[in-house]
């Protein structure tokens, strides 16, 4: 494997046995194919959520087709984000341009949707014929009085996290332009998408401990509460990967400070109420917190006991988007008796990979950016039980005739929160112990 590939070297390496750093933020090798996706669909993923605005892909139908309804995100209102509008561009709009085509879209689908503001993609076929959506955008916007924001985000010009740059970016031009009174206690919620409605989940505890949600950049998202984003105290940052930079923009801008959370296993939810308790240096809502999680601990504790009596033993690899939530995963397994063997991402940071590193028994194998070939010799290597990634990483598992956890945006179970820990247990559980085993190899 390593023969073939030998430039991935460096990306790859064993818990305990290397001690080099892994590298990472590196472009893709080329004729790996990599399981990272474009800049567009980077941008796509984080802006889809928001509800109530137009999300309009400037571009051939095929990058509409594959991003259509991409994330699992639920919506306590609006649903625009649901469709996946498209100005379908063909051969003739590449030679003579397809600036007029995206102006006429804009126009109707805005008469017709009424929505808050507008998003408009650029894919690669804009990247190369040089469409001036800039132009178009500030047209529109002048005419319909909603902001209608330009997301830079051809393809070809990097990957799925300079896709997220791209949609924070654009972000950005909202945040601010609102004038909503501050309140006390103030958080936004950044890099939670609401899948499968884990966002409300998270909200109910924050609530509990007295905690205003000021804005949810971008699950269940509104445009009003982005354009009033600047008004929290606090940036509580769950998806590191896609959302750091607008929150340290935000920091810059508005001295707003941020921390990194993650809301998945017992141990790393009940820091998140911890911390953000400790933030705003209040005992009563540290007690409040406490409260939460000595609930939940002697609720969640027994049935996870019985699951980790019957795990004992077996084997899971991870793949992911984003390193951070692989740390958790690892945490998480272990509470119910599954080792891990194999960890990687697509978008890990060096930092994140040192604490996984150190969090991983001997000999597991972390890999940054890889490929289908790869993955499929290390699980058949290390003989894991479950593999748990996402919707590239299905037809991996099914053909080795392995166990399959979908832990990415497109699933509709709840796997974050004290809830979703029990939810995820039972899917480790009703996968690795299938019955269905008995009849593979």
């Amino acid at each position: 494997m390593n023969a073939i590939l030998k430039d991935r070297n460096s990306q790859i390496v064993r818990a305990g046995a290397d001690t080099k750093t892994i590298a990472c933020n590196k472009p893709s090798l080329a004729g790996a194919v990599s399981q990272r996706a474009c800049v567009f669909c980077g941008s796509r993923v984080v802006l889809y959520p928001i509800a109530d605005a137009l999300h309009l892909i400037h571009g051939p139908i095929g990058c509409a087709a594959y991003t259509w309804d991409i994330r699992g995100a639920m919506s306590s209102g609006p649903e625009i984000h649901r469709m996946s509008f498209s100005t379908d561009l063909h051969e003739k709009d590449v030679v003579f341009g397809g600036e007029k085509k995206l102006e006429a879209a804009l126009l109707e689908l805005i008469d017709k949707y009424q929505p808050k503001a507008a998003f408009v993609y650029s894919t690669c076929i804009v990247g190369v014929i040089g469409d001036d959506i800039e132009s178009i955008c500030k047209k529109v916007q002048a005419l319909k009085q909603i902001p209608v924001i330009p997301v830079h985000a051809p393809g070809f010009q990097g990957t799925k996290k300079d896709g997220y740059r791209a949609a924070c970016e654009a972000l950005e031009v909202l945040v601010g332009t609102g004038n909503r009174p501050a309140q006390e206690f103030s958080i936004n919620i950044l890099g939670d998408f609401n899948l499968a409605g884990e966002l409300w989940i998270l909200i109910d505890y924050y609530k509990r401990m007295g905690i205003h949600i000021n804005a949810t950049i971008t699950g269940d998202g509104r445009v009003e509460d982005v354009a009033n984003a600047h008004k929290a105290q606090l940036n509580v940052v769950q998806c590191s990967g896609s959302m750091m930079y607008l929150a340290k923009q935000m920091k810059e801008k508005y001295g707003i400070p941020f921390m990194k959370v993650s809301y998945f296993g017992i141990e790393d939810m009940s820091d998140a109420l911890y911390e953000v308790a400790t933030f705003f240096k209040s005992d009563d809502m540290l007690t409040k917190a406490k409260e939460i999680v000595r609930f939940e601990f002697a609720r969640l504790m027994p049935e996870l006991v019985k699951y980790k009596q019957a795990l004992q033993g077996k084997k899971a690899a991870i793949y992911v988007g984003g390193s951070f939530k692989a740390i958790s995963l690892i945490k998480a397994l272990r509470l119910i008796g599954v080792q891990t063997v194999v960890v990687g991402s697509q978008t890990g940071t060096a930092d994140e990979y040192e604490i996984i590193k150190q969090l991983c028994d001997e000999g597991t194998i972390i890999v940054d950016d890889s490929n289908p070939a790869e993955l499929s010799a290390f699980v058949k290597e290390t003989k894991a039980d479950i593999f748990i990634g996402g919707v590239k990483e299905r037809p991996i598992a099914y053909k080795i005739g392995l166990g399959f956890c979908d832990h990415n945006h497109e699933r509709k179970e709840a796997l974050a929160g004290y809830e979703g820990m029990l939810n995820f247990a039972k899917e480790i559980y009703a996968t690795a112990m299938s019955p269905v085993w008995k009849f593979t190899k």
